[in-house]
């Protein structure tokens, strides 16, 4: 990791370089990457947003994590809080850091990027817990969210249009080192 530095990152100004990580890391196309564009622009502007880069030296965005304070009225919410409430978790959206997106270019996964860019970014959340949805397969990024203490809260979570089942996975806040 010594050539790729994590920092704060203006997303909005670089939605199309975060765009590219994620869909490489993702498998978007270029509708998808349309749509998530959109919703990402939106997102910056929430209370409390924040995201962070991970940069090579030259300036190249290889990975990107943001996130914010929950509102139980935003869409994401509102898809997952019946899955929540059936397995006695609800409570999870309440004062909950949500990690919207993470993201690590293929070629620069596996050393150990995804963890400093969640980590960095939940050390400096308000909130006693954090939240997130991951797709709902054994994968490295499933294997690193429990390295840091997060664990299914409801699974499987069907979103409208998705292919994939996801898991809803929790964790309390400062994650597990």
């Amino acid at each position: 990791m010594d050539d790729v530095v994590v920092g704060p990152l203006d997303l909005a100004a670089r939605v199309d370089d975060a765009l590219a990580v994620q869909a490489l890391a993702f498998g978007l196309d270029d509708d998808e990457i349309g749509v998530r564009r959109h919703i990402m622009l939106r997102h910056v502007t929430q209370p409390g947003a924040r995201a962070l880069g991970a940069t090579t030296r030259a300036g190249r965005l290889v990975g990107f994590v943001y996130g914010m304070p929950n509102d139980r009225t935003q869409w994401w919410s509102t898809v997952v809080e019946p899955y929540l409430r059936d397995t006695g978790c609800a409570h999870w959206l309440d004062d909950t850091f949500v990690i919207t997106e993470l993201h690590v270019h293929p070629r620069f996964q596996n050393r150990r990027i995804g963890r400093e860019l969640i980590t960095t970014l939940t050390d400096h959340a308000e909130q006693p817990r954090s939240i997130l949805s991951a797709i709902d397969v054994e994968s490295p990024a499933r294997a690193l969210y429990r390295s840091l203490g997060y664990h299914d809260l409801a699974r499987p979570v069907l979103f409208p249009s998705a292919t994939s089942a996801y898991a809803v996975m929790g964790a309390p806040l400062p994650l597990r080192r």
